[in-house]
């Protein structure tokens, strides 16, 4: 007999990078045969949001995509493109501004920019009526701050690819941040200490992401050939944080599946796939 696979929501793929240039519905294929309903496609530049948003398009029940500027690209953000960036958030296909955030990891951008950019794209989010796609890395502190200076005119928000302490944690939820789980939860070199904190996110605040083509997880079982990661491995991190709150696979899907369609405004995949039993 089949049943269906419980769904999935990878709220965070860099699908339009070029390592999924040659076999992109491939790559889609793949997710999908293991419950991978709906993916978000991450936009982190004027033109990447502009890639994002024509991916999306070619599947519209499926595929969907962000529009923002990424801190790596904060100089990039000026007038011009923050107008630019605003029609492209209010394409239907976009259901959340970001990537955008602050990295004082690498600084690639000078932090002062940062947080300008941060302070212009959360404005926007508020004007656009749409959640926040967040990214922060060693820069929590000023991070949070410029938050709580918008978080009242924000619809939501999700704090991408969560790897910080407890007490960060407790912060992003004390904002009614959602949290985004990525593989690295998966990698007992950097990871481990998430696996406690998972009992800690509310349900209906727990999301899942690939984060693909990064962070593939290095407990996968054989190990792929390839480094890159794709969308069909969302399963696997599902399974891994699913152990680590004490829940059934199902339940999590469920849980997880329902958050994101509640956050971003997805609609239910009216052909789920079914898996032999």
């Amino acid at each position: 007999m089949t049943q269906p696979i419980p769904a999935l929501i990878d709220i965070g793929i860099n699908l339009t990078h070029d390592s999924f240039a040659t076999d992109r519905d491939a790559v889609i294929a793949r997710a999908r045969l293991v419950g991978v309903e709906q993916m978000i496609i991450t936009g982190a530049s004027a033109q990447g949001s502009v890639q994002a948003i024509e991916l999306a398009r070619t599947d519209r029940r499926h595929l969907f995509a962000t529009a923002g500027v990424h801190p790596h690209h904060a100089t990039e953000l000026d007038s011009q493109v923050l107008a630019q960036l605003e029609s492209l958030a209010r394409q239907p296909e976009v259901v959340a501004v970001g990537e955008c955030g602050l990295d004082y990891f690498r600084d690639f951008s000078p932090r002062d920019v940062q947080q300008r950019a941060l302070h212009q794209q959360l404005q926007l989010a508020a004007r656009v009526g749409k959640p926040v796609f967040l990214h922060e890395r060693d820069a929590h502190a000023d991070f949070v701050s410029i938050l709580r200076e918008h978080r009242a005119s924000l619809v939501g928000g999700v704090a991408h690819c969560f790897t910080g302490t407890a007490d960060q944690l407790q912060r992003y939820l004390q904002l009614d941040l959602a949290i985004g789980i990525t593989g690295w939860i998966c990698d007992e070199r950097r990871g481990a200490h998430l696996l406690p904190l998972m009992r800690d996110i509310p349900e209906g605040k727990l999301h899942l992401e690939t984060d693909a083509p990064y962070l593939q997880p290095r407990d996968l079982v054989p190990r792929p050939d390839s480094r890159r990661n794709e969308p069909m491995h969302l399963r696997h991190i599902a399974a891994v944080v699913a152990r680590a709150r004490g829940e059934t696979l199902e339940q999590l899907c469920a849980t997880a599946t329902a958050a994101s369609r509640a956050l971003f405004k997805l609609p239910v995949d009216p052909e789920p796939q079914a898996l032999s039993r």
